[in-house]
């Protein structure tokens, strides 16, 4: 059931999320986005409401898919568009800062997945000389093709000389050459048909089928066209805001006011009728005369303080009743109403729970049914904001401004009807006193000092600015490097949920991966809503082998939602802020930059040696270890509002301390090392991503064969150092072939199967892992306490019967 929940809000989200980038009208977008954060909320609920049935972070649905004729593809979760379109400025402008910081000290680092050459200047006598080697070496070769061209034909004129003129037969020649050509057709006519057979077949892509077609072209200016509009649109929105604001304020603002004052007035003399006396008017801590006239009229509220009054003396005469009466035996009735809830509970079983986000869901829903389903906006074409419903919203604003003014003249109003016609005086309130004669409390001085000190801001006189510089110039505040999740190339486990069935326990696909990490770290971190009420994970870890993408997928969260990137890894922070208290300042100093200018991505690269069993003699210098203690602190600062997220990545977790180690993170991640499907995937993109083009020669199944073990980081080294710049240009004449990439490989060291188990069983001891192993232990021992009992049952019947 929460299968098939999760697949259909994956759709919807999807939908919503290309509604929301493609819509243009300002008003319908922010009720599109409310709707949206709350099925991405809805969706993250799911998924933990799963990973605690199921105790496993993966999930597989092919049964499901194929009930419902989806495609595995369509269970991709979407990274919606505005997480960083909208903030696509201020992403600039932090990059500009960062990139200036780090030329002035010096360490400016070209991008790792976008090299640019850089050429080096030379003297103009070195240029020349150049020039004049390549020149003759040119003249070189041609004056020696020409010389071979003479030799040869005097070579050949020699040889006629000697062996003598032949009679020619010109039929038997004109035969020849007809066998030859004929031969050479019919080869390229098979060879066509062949090719058009495997087209139609789908085993083969059209022609031209990688080239970008027109309609796409199109499509991308349609795409640009309305981004404009978009914002173009949302401006204008802002402007009418305050000008409509304004133009109320100058036209009904005189009205609104003067229509306030008559109603209070009306509710003061009524309640002098009624009561005899003038009614006490609400500070303005209470709310003023919105508590009064919370859309009621005076006589409403007269009547309401009427009937208040006789409540309040039914409600005494009921206690001094039920004092007198004293009820017997409470507590076995409340006894029985227990045993009988858990009853109940055990019957049922298991229960979702409640969501957070459905609410806002079904609002934003009625909303639209309510106001836009049915509404006629045939006058607005080019689907600019509705100023009616400014108007709406902006009067119920300046309502409450104007009240406010209104209460302060309304409350003089009242003195001097009280000073007029009842001959009351009202007299200062003395200090420390409230009405009725009450002293205010004194705080407790103790606890306030103790919250004091644990607050306390270390750099409460030094500007972000200047923080931010520190930490840059320290290495700690590091520039990530442009990758999107979809450079995370992999393939589906099809197999999932078969192998389950047979109780063996699948290792996830790499796209299995991914999802986790769109799931736990881009989403919360992209939308602040989202981040508030879902299920909050505050830290993560990546284990796996080296080479399967770990620190990829790292930057892969920063680029994705535009956060900032911490390098607290034990080789960066070695040597740097020495002392207890230079680390209480580092850390400091990391989280309330990362707080201020959120999202943020805080990364501890072999995260291991922070958790180290033993440290290894050499790495003692290093201290690995200081974060130890300090980081369950971090997390027990970090509230639902901070949209910091700290990540791990480790590829030997079996050397830290298990129980330190999975306390400080919440999901741990096993990143496999690539199954066939997933190479084959890979060597066909990174091929062709890397410039080079792929034809028949090239098999390509042989190549992710022979690669069983090797990571994604060693394929593309291999296809890095086969494609050189040179490689590039030979391809039109010499095809790609697998040879030579696998004379690469053979230099490098796979990953084995052992050290994939040593992962799983790693795994396996951690909380998860162990629920998981208990879980499916459990369900066998029960099944068979059910069947000892079902025996006995049917012993006892018998003994009866005879």
């Amino acid at each position: 059931m929460l299968a098939t929940f999760y697949i259909k809000y994956v759709q919807i989200f999807r939908n919503l999320e290309d509604v929301y980038d493609q819509i243009v009208h300002p008003q319908k977008r922010i009720l599109i986005r409310k709707i949206l954060d709350g099925v991405m909320g809805r969706l993250l609920e799911l998924k933990n409401e799963m990973v605690e049935l199921e105790l496993t972070e993966f999930h597989y649905f092919d049964d499901i898919l194929q009930d419902l004729k989806l495609a595995p593809q369509q269970l991709d979760i979407p990274i919606p568009k505005y997480f960083l379109k909208e903030k696509l400025e201020v992403i600039k402008g932090r990059e500009k800062i960062l990139a200036q910081i780090l030329a002035d000290i010096g360490l400016d680092i070209p991008n790792k997945f976008s090299q640019k050459y850089t050429t080096k200047s030379i003297p103009l006598e070195e240029a020349v000389k150049l020039i004049q080697i390549a020149e003759r070496a040119r003249q070189g070769r041609l004056r020696a093709m020409f010389m071979k061209q003479i030799f040869l034909q005097e070579y050949r004129a020699k040889q006629a000389r000697i062996l003598g003129e032949k009679v020619i037969d010109m039929g038997a020649a004109a035969l020849q050459i007809q066998k030859v050509w004929r031969g050479f057709s019919q080869c390229q006519k098979t060879r066509k048909q062949r090719e058009e057979e495997m087209i139609f077949l789908g085993m083969d892509p059209p022609p031209l089928f990688n080239e970008v077609s027109a309609t796409i072209i199109q499509a991308e200016k349609v795409s640009s066209l309305r981004n404009e509009t978009q914002v173009k649109h949302e401006e204008n929105y802002r402007k009418a805001l305050v000008t409509i604001k304004n133009d109320l304020k100058l036209i009904e603002g005189p009205d609104i006011k003067e229509n306030l004052q008559d109603q209070i007035r009306h509710w003061f003399i009524e309640c002098r009728n009624l009561t005899g006396t003038f009614p006490e008017y609400p500070d303005v801590e209470e709310g003023g005369s919105t508590i009064i006239f919370s859309n009621k009229t005076p006589q409403q509220v007269t009547e309401d303080i009427i009937a208040n009054q006789e409540e309040e003396e039914k409600n005494k005469k009921k206690k001094k009743n039920k004092k007198a009466k004293k009820p017997k035996k409470p507590k076995k009735e409340k006894e029985k109403k227990g045993a009988k809830e858990k009853n109940k509970e055990e019957d049922e079983g298991w229960k979702m729970s409640p969501s957070v986000f459905l609410p806002t869901m079904e609002e934003g829903n009625n909303v639209y049914k309510d106001l836009w389903k049915n509404k006629d906006e045939s006058w607005n074409f080019p689907q600019n904001y509705d100023p009616e419903l400014i108007k709406q919203e902006k009067r119920k604003e300046l309502e409450s401004e104007i009240r406010v003014q209104v209460d302060e003249l309304m409350r003089q109003e009242l003195k001097n009807l009280k000073l007029a016609v009842d001959r009351e005086k009202e007299y200062p309130v003395k200090a420390g006193k409230k009405k009725g004669g009450r002293k205010k409390k004194k705080g407790k001085k103790g606890k306030k000092g103790k919250r004091g000190k644990k607050d306390k801001d270390l750099t409460a006189d030094r500007t972000i600015e200047s923080l931010y510089k520190e930490l840059v110039e320290e290495g700690l505040l590091i520039q990530a490097l442009k990758v999107n999740l979809s450079d995370y190339i992999g393939e589906y486990s099809y197999l999932g949920t078969t192998l389950r069935q047979v109780s063996i326990e699948p290792m996830p696909s790499l796209l299995d991966v991914r999802q986790l990490i769109a799931l736990y770290g881009i989403l919360p971190l992209g939308s602040a809503t989202v981040h508030e009420k879902a299920p909050l994970v505050k830290s993560l870890l990546l284990a796996g082998p080296s080479g399967v993408g770990k620190k990829m997928l790292v930057h892969a969260i920063c680029t994705e939602t535009g956060a900032n990137l911490f390098n607290l890894s034990a080789a960066n922070i070695a040597g740097k802020y020495p002392g207890k208290n230079g680390l209480q300042m580092m850390l400091h100093v990391v989280v309330k930059v990362a707080r201020e200018l959120q999202p943020s991505v805080v990364w501890i690269g072999d995260t291991e040696k922070t958790f180290y069993k033993k440290v290894p003699s050499a790495e003692r210098m290093m201290e690995p270890k200081r974060l130890k203690k300090q980081l369950p602190k971090i997390l027990r600062l970090l509230k639902p509002d901070d949209r910091i997220l700290i990540v791990g990545t480790t590829q030997r977790p079996f050397d830290a301390e298990l129980q330190s180690f999975c306390k400080v993170y919440q999901k741990i991640i096993l990143v496999p090392r690539p199954d066939y499907a997933s190479r084959f995937v890979l060597w066909k993109q990174i091929i062709q991503r890397n410039g080079g083009i792929i034809t028949k020669a090239l098999n390509i199944s042989c190549l992710a064969k022979i690669t069983d073990g090797f990571t994604q980081g060693h394929i593309v080294e291999v296809v890095k150092g086969v494609l050189t710049d040179r490689r590039i240009r030979q391809q039109t004449y010499k095809p790609l072939t697998a040879v030579e990439f696998i004379a690469t490989l053979t230099s490098m060291s796979p990953v084995y199967q052992e050290e994939e188990e040593s992962f799983k069983d790693w795994y396996a001891k951690t909380p998860m892992g162990k629920k998981r192993a208990l879980a499916l232990m459990g369900g066998n021992t029960e099944k068979e306490k059910d069947k000892g009992k079902k025996k006995e049952k049917k012993g006892k019947k018998e003994k009866k019967k005879k």
